[in-house]
């Protein structure tokens, strides 16, 4: 199985970015974690801040993988593309914020990738990314 994990703009940050909201661990040694909690599961990552970027990658990989983690950063609360492009692609796609979107500032509260995405996990730090994969391994 393989499932790619794709984070937006400024999550490269993590670690060092609001470490309040977001954590002190950046996602690479978070990713490797993952790798080790799913052994049988090709993982692979993608992290751009440009918008054009993510809608090439869901493109060439929403055909061919079984499964995408989406962290959209703020392109989820603003980008009918990316939304487009979830739903362009067969590839099941579980949304995940970090954090909480629903008790943070009004704009965060509503996504535009939530109406096409298979589901979405918010509020549960990077645990969020391990419950998506869990389910997306699970589903098939």
């Amino acid at each position: 199985m393989h499932i790619l994990i794709i984070n937006g703009p400024n999550l490269n940050l993590l670690g060092r970015r609001e470490p309040e909201i977001y954590g002190r661990r950046g996602f690479e040694e978070y990713f490797s974690e993952l790798q080790q909690n799913f052994p049988e599961v090709q993982l692979e990552y993608f992290q751009s801040n440009h918008e054009g970027a993510l809608l090439d990658k869901l493109h060439e990989a929403g055909f061919s993988v079984q499964g995408i983690v989406l962290n959209a950063g703020a392109f989820t609360h603003t980008s009918i593309a990316l939304a487009d492009a979830v739903a362009a692609v067969p590839a099941p796609v579980v949304e995940v914020h970090i954090s909480n979107i629903h008790r943070r500032e009004a704009f965060r509260h509503h996504s535009f990738i939530s109406a096409v995405a298979e589901g979405c996990i918010a509020g549960l730090g990077l645990d969020g990314y391990r419950l998506a994969v869990s389910y997306l391994v699970n589903k098939t």
